[in-house]
Formats: structure tokens, sequence, C-alpha cells
């Protein structure tokens, strides 16, 4: 063998014999985390920046909002940007099959703005006929037959995408670059490729094996096969991907604008597939479109003046949380506390039951939404928590007004002190599983989250929109901006938010670690959908919480369990501004592969 050959031969062999034995070792007694000069031990330092920031769950994502920032954008104009670079490198949580929701800062009208980008269901398609297509499709075996609720998968799901028209109502009204110019980092991105990520790796790998296993559902799964998965594997981290096709759909909306989405060439290349595949919706649903700008509403918690969006988003979850714990000073325990983990587990379950009981269409809730977050409201719902012990079952509050999966979050910050917090999702796992013909994007299904139950506000309903998991969120002081941030993940976001903002405001971390410190996410009780879990539920923690802390949890009958594996648990980022100190500092998510960028 010549010498350079038994050379490398002796370099793989070495590599390998040392990553058998670290893998050997990890196996065995696992290395633990260094230590560090200042903040937690299990954190990193925020990110500082002075001319402009992006937080988002990927590196290049971040990286296209500041070189448009740098190319004279305004924060909205990155934030497209980048938000469009994510539906092509993290499909598995969003692109413009999808909805998108945003609160934004605009530092020369000195407001808060909101924006409501979700659709509606099919507007032929009436409850009892879905319910007649359900059936169907389990005389079919389709569907099991013991399945609860509308189809996860398919075009029973699927309502009419709300992000690109987001898109250009945010950029008519905030945006200086062309669109052409704004889409043209993730034209290139999709047409020459990307490197994919591990966490995206390991996401496109379970999205598959669940689409495997529901493809009865699926009228068609051809072409999102021939989009995300040849040869039906699912790319491996490092791996370079395209999606020609969706390059060449957000190259037609850079030249032809919002309309060619929901009226033009597009938009009928949708309505062909739709009658193609069978599907209720149609090109008279997409023309129909238009989304709202919406008044963000807010909470006071000590001192902070926290925004959410209103239904049908969950926003008001994370309010309602904070107007409980506002009656009881939690820094008489330690963060880590027992005590401290059953006062917001339980004010969580007693939100949640609101959200199941009210929260919808705005034009068909049956309450004033503002009822759910006044101080009384707050104070009586609180007073329901025992301070020992679990409560068994909560339901439902009455509240009267006095005169009464999968997502992706990312927020920029620019030079002018513009500051936008967007979330963007296609809901369960990557979407519905269908991809309409040539485009590179699948169709969301987000229908899902309606209710068969003709009485509950929730109920399914033509031309409605359905209850809606992804919120963004903001927080003021003394009527300045503070904070921008959000966290991803269905029923995770709202106790998120609110684990985060306690981490913050009660125990004084700063941004990075209040995201990274170990969370809990409550699962079960009463659903929007009517389809309701355990009552009591299970509490899952992450593995930064003491044994002695979950003892204590155990004890005072909280179903417990361990997770490890940080997928439950949301992905965070987070923006945050220094007036006085004429800075920016920034957060992002270690359970994901993103970053903070700025200049």
């Amino acid at each position: 063998m010549p010498h350079g050959h038994s050379f490398l031969g002796c370099i793989l062999f070495s590599i390998m014999s040392l990553v058998s034995c670290v893998t050997q070792a990890a196996n065995t007694d696992d290395l633990g985390g260094g230590g560090r000069p200042v903040g937690a031990d299990y954190s990193r330092s925020p990110v500082y920046g002075a001319n402009g920031m992006a937080a988002t769950a990927h590196p290049l994502a971040s990286q296209v909002a500041i070189n448009i920032l740098q190319a004279g954008g305004t924060a909205v104009d990155a934030a497209i940007a980048a938000n469009a670079a994510l539906g092509l490198m993290e499909p598995t949580g969003n692109g413009i099959g999808g909805d998108i929701f945003v609160i934004l800062w605009d530092p020369s009208t000195q407001k808060l703005y909101g924006y409501n980008g979700s659709g509606r269901s099919p507007v032929a398609m009436e409850l009892e006929a879905l319910k007649s297509a359900i059936a169907a499709m389990k005389d079919a075996g389709k569907l099991d037959a013991n399945y609860a609720g509308i189809p996860s998968h398919g075009s029973l799901p699927v309502t009419v995408p709300g992000t690109v028209d987001g898109w250009f109502a945010l950029h008519e009204r905030f945006g200086r670059l062309p669109m052409k110019d704004v889409l043209a980092p993730a034209v290139q991105y999709a047409r020459d490729g990307f490197p994919v990520t591990p966490v995206i790796a390991y996401a496109l790998g379970r999205n598959l094996a669940r689409f495997q296993q529901v493809e009865g559902m699926i009228e068609e799964f051809d072409n999102a096969r021939a989009t995300y998965f040849e040869n039906n594997t699912s790319p491996p981290a490092g791996a370079l991907f395209r999606n020609p096709d969706l390059a060449n759909t957000l190259e037609v909306l850079g030249k032809e604008g919002r309309d060619a989405f929901y009226k033009g060439s597009l938009a009928k290349v949708m309505a062909t597939y739709f009658k193609r595949i069978g599907a209720p919706m149609s090109y008279e649903d997409l023309a129909a479109h238009r989304g709202e700008w919406v008044e963000p509403a807010s909470v006071n918690y000590r001192g902070y003046d926290v925004y959410e969006l209103p239904p049908n988003g969950q926003g008001f979850a994370a309010l309602q949380m904070l107007s409980m714990l506002k009656n009881v000073d939690l820094t008489q325990w330690s963060r880590g506390s027992a005590e401290v983990f059953h006062y917001l587990v339980e004010a969580k379950r007693l939100a949640f039951e609101d959200v199941a009981r009210y929260y919808a269409d705005p034009d068909a809730m049956e309450i004033d939404p503002a009822a759910l977050l006044t101080d009384a409201y707050g104070k009586q719902r609180f007073g329901l928590i025992d301070p020992d012990k679990v409560s068994v079952e909560f339901g439902p509050g009455d509240p009267k007004i006095e005169g009464e999966g999968d997502t992706t979050y990312l927020t920029v910050a620019d030079k002018s002190g513009m500051m936008v917090s967007l979330i963007q999702s296609n809901y369960r796992g990557m979407g519905s599983g269908l991809v309409p013909d040539g485009l590179g994007f699948m169709l969301q299904d987000r229908g899902e989250l309606f209710s068969l139950n003709p009485a509950h506000a929730n109920a399914y309903a033509p031309g409605k929109r359905p209850f809606h998991t992804i919120i963004p969120a903001f927080v003021m002081k003394d009527g300045a901006p503070v904070m921008s941030f959000g966290l991803m993940g269905g029923s995770m976001q709202p106790q998120g938010h609110v684990q985060v903002l306690v981490n913050m405001i009660d125990f004084g971390m700063n941004i990075q670690e209040a995201g990274d410190a170990a969370r809990f996410l409550h699962d079960g009780g009463r659903e929007p959908t009517g389809v309701d879990g355990d009552p009591l539920g299970t509490l899952y923690l992450e593995p930064g919480v003491s044994a002695q802390t979950i003892g204590k949890l155990q004890a005072m009958g909280h179903k417990t369990k361990v997770d490890d594996s940080g997928g439950r648990f949301g992905g965070y980022q987070a923006i945050s501004v220094d007036a006085k100190k004429g800075s920016y500092a920034g957060a992002t998510e270690m359970r994901k592969d993103g970053t903070v960028a700025a200049y």
C-alpha cells in the first residue's frame, strides 16, 4: 500500500477509535457542562448590537435579515426576507402555505400594531358535509373508525394560506425595498441549495415517518415526496437541499405581487390542483382572502405591559396566566422550587379551560375577549389555586367585564428602532401533506383545530377562521418598547411566554438565560376542538429540574414525566432594547438551530 494511503488509514483508524472512546464514555459517564466567568453555567452570553439585529431559528435566515438591513431595508423588509428563507430552510415548521401573525413597534408613530393573517375554511363546505366526508373516509379505511375530530392531514383541514397576504400588507405599510429584492435571497438559496441543519434533518425524518403512517388520509403525496423526500428518504444534516419550484414561486411573487397568489397565476395553479384531488378549497376561497390589522391587548405584570394578539389566537392565555400570577409573590421561593412550578402549572390549566371554552374566530366569540383580562377576573381565577396540592379538575370561568405539532418564530430590529415580532406556521408537522403542482410549498392543516360540535364558538363553518396556536409577543414599559419575543410550539407557546417572563421579571435572568433555563410543558385538559384529554394532564419537565422539586410536585399530585428530547419545549427568540445604552440584546433557542446576528 502506498505511504499516503497507509497514513490516511492510520488517521481514519485513530479518529474512529477516538469517536468510539468518546461515545463509550458518554454512555457510561456523561460529561456535563462547563463553567462561565459570568452568568449561569447552563447558558451563553446574549448577543449585543447597536444598528440592527435578527434572531431566527436558522443561521442563514438571520444573516439574510442582516443583509437586508444593511442594504437599507426596514425591520419589516428583513423579517419578510427571513421568513421567506425559513419557509425554504425550515419547511417542517412554516412556509407560504401557512398563516402569519405579527406585532410591530413603529418608532415614527410611537405605536404598536398587530396583524392577524389567518385564513378561512372553504365556503362551499358546510359542517354536515364535512362530517359526511369524515364518515366516508372511515368507511373507506382511510381513517381509523375511532378517530375523533377533523383529519390531521389531507384536504379537509386545509384553510386558505394567509402568509403571502400578510407579507404584502406589512410591506405596503412599513417596507422600503422592492419586494423582488426582499425575496431574492430565498430565491437564490432555493435554486443553489443550502446545507440542512441538524434539528431540521431530525424533524424531516420524523415528518416522513408520520406521513407514511397517515398517507391514506392524503389525496396525493407524490408532489410532497418529490419536493422534500427524494427517493422516499429525508435529507441528513449537512446535505445540500434545493427547491427550484419554490424559487420560481417566490420569483413570481416578487414580480407580480400579492394578487398572483390569490387571484393570478399561482392561484389558478392551486385551484386546478384542488379540483384534481377533489379538495373543497377553491379559487373563490383564495380570491376572497384578506388578513386584518388588529389591536394588541396587554396585561401589566409587575410594571411591565405584556402584549399579545386577541383571539382567534391563544395569546390571551399567556395574559390570563400573568393576570393570575401577579396575585402571588413568586420570589419568596427559588425559581426551581416546586412551589413556583405549581403556581405556573395551575395558572396554565385555569387559562386553558377558558381557551377551550371561549377562544375562536372573533366574529363568533360569545364573550368580549377583554373580559378575560380584567384584574378582578384574574384574581377570581387565582383564588381557585390550592397552594398545597393540585386540583384534579378545573372548569372554564364566567368572565364579566366591568361596565361587563409546528411553527417558526423570528424577531428583527432595525437602526430606527422598529421592532418586529413575527410568527408563522403550517400547523401540525409540515402541514397537510399536499403540495400544489410545481409550486414547491405545502398547504397548512390549520382547519384541524375546528370543533365538530355545532354549539361551540369554534365550530367548523364555511368561511370561518379556526382557533390558532401561533402567537407573537411584545413587552413595553412606561410607553417604550422593551422586548420583542416569542416561543414556537403548539400549546407550549403561552406557557413558554410566561416562563420566560417570570424568569426575567421575577428572577432577574438575562434574555438568554431566561430561554435556556429548564422548562415545563403541561399537556392535557379540555381542547377548543372538543377532543379533550385527561383533566389533570401530564407535566413534562426538562432534566434541569431537580429530583427534589419533581418529588415535591408528585407529592402535590402532579403527574410528572422527565423529557430530555428538547422537542416538546418550544423554540424561543428574543430581542430587547436598552435606550439608555443605545443597544439591542438578542437571544436564540438552544433547542433549535438558530442564531442571533447583529451589526
